[in-house]
């Protein structure tokens, strides 16, 4: 057991099959991510980046290999097992914000939590930090066709972080392309508003980018081209 390890994939390998054509989307990924991490994954369209995150998010299965998560290896575990995990370790902020509609902001973050289970005075204390943390205290209320492209995004991250206190340390943030549907300035808000708030709660963060600003930021970059990880820096 590897207590610094959060993320450990051996040897991992995604191919689909499409008719009778097989696409390899992975082949052989060996990627090792230490617990409170930022690691940018860059690389053109179709080099796997996504395929990557997908089984890192428990939303997908590799082909070969193995893939663990916080000293649990996920890679055969039957669906109410990786519904857990994606329940409790692992936290999702895509590029167009994926907020359910029809609630308020604060509701959004609540999400997680109610089907956690938190009883409704911690999930009350626990949402208001977290929307506090990205300084969305007066917008809780609104929906989001009522906020910007930048203040739902905020939204995301918060509810991304919003995991039981204490949980912190197990949380993986999956981001893939968060700043593709905003604007420079936005964005760069966006991109130091993710890393800080998922270091100060303790967490890790894979971030899938084109966007060599946001590589910049990050503690390390793994390059992929053609399903495997090319260059690290």
């Amino acid at each position: 057991m590897n207590n610094d390890l959060i993320v450990d994939l051996e040897s991992v390998s995604r191919i689909y099959t499409m008719g009778e054509i097989q696409v390899p989307a992975l082949q052989g990924v060996s990627l090792k991510v230490k617990r409170g991490e930022a690691i940018g994954i860059m690389g053109p369209s179709g080099s796997g980046k996504t395929t990557l995150l997908n089984l890192i998010g428990a939303l997908d299965r590799p082909t070969e290999g193995r893939v663990v998560i916080d000293n649990l290896d996920i890679t055969k575990m039957g669906e109410k097992e990786l519904t857990k995990i994606r329940r409790d370790k692992i936290s999702f902020v895509f590029q167009f914000f994926n907020l359910l509609p029809v609630l308020s902001a604060y509701e959004n973050v609540e999400l997680p939590l109610l089907i956690g289970g938190m009883e409704e005075s911690l999930r009350k204390e626990r949402v208001d930090y977290l929307l506090g943390l990205v300084g969305l205290t007066e917008r809780a209320d609104h929906r989001p066709d009522e906020l910007s492209g930048g203040e739902q995004q905020r939204v995301a991250i918060a509810r991304a972080l919003a995991k039981p206190p204490g949980a912190s340390s197990s949380i993986v943030v999956l981001a893939d392309e968060p700043t593709g549907d905003l604007d420079t300035q936005t964005g760069e808000e966006i991109m130091k508003i993710l890393i800080d708030l998922t270091r100060e709660e303790g967490g890790t963060l894979l971030v899938v980018t084109h966007d060599p600003d946001v590589g910049e930021k990050m503690d390390k970059v793994y390059n992929m081209r053609d399903g495997q990880i090319v260059k690290v820096t």
